[in-house]
């Protein structure tokens, strides 16, 4: 008999092991366009904020309730009078977010 609490294991771990593998995409890209540097820095800010988001739940940490109220305030934080940086940094929050709680649901 399958028990319930055996299948919300599966569930978690198929998750933390999405974030994980998530992690190690950004990192090696955050690595790379941080050291080709110039315009790339674009990128780099892009993927650096993610980073911390992945590495929390990756470790189980996620609060699906803190990432919908977080995303709801990036998405009000957008806007087309930030600068190139901010834009990136805002704009890879608001993917981490919402990949991550695609991937929960």
């Amino acid at each position: 008999m399958i028990k319930l609490t055996d299948i919300l294991k599966e569930v978690k771990e198929t998750f933390e092991n999405f974030a994980s593998t998530r992690l190690k995409g950004a990192e090696k890209i955050a690595d790379t366009t941080q050291e080709a540097g110039g315009l790339s820095l674009l990128t780099y800010k892009h993927y650096k904020v993610k980073l911390p988001y992945y590495k929390k739940a990756a470790a189980g940490k996620f609060d699906p309730e803190e990432a919908k109220k977080e995303f709801q305030e990036t998405l009000k934080s957008i806007s087309l009078d930030m600068t190139q940086t901010g834009f990136q940094i805002e704009v890879g929050r608001l993917e981490v977010l919402g990949e991550l709680l695609i991937e929960n649901k």
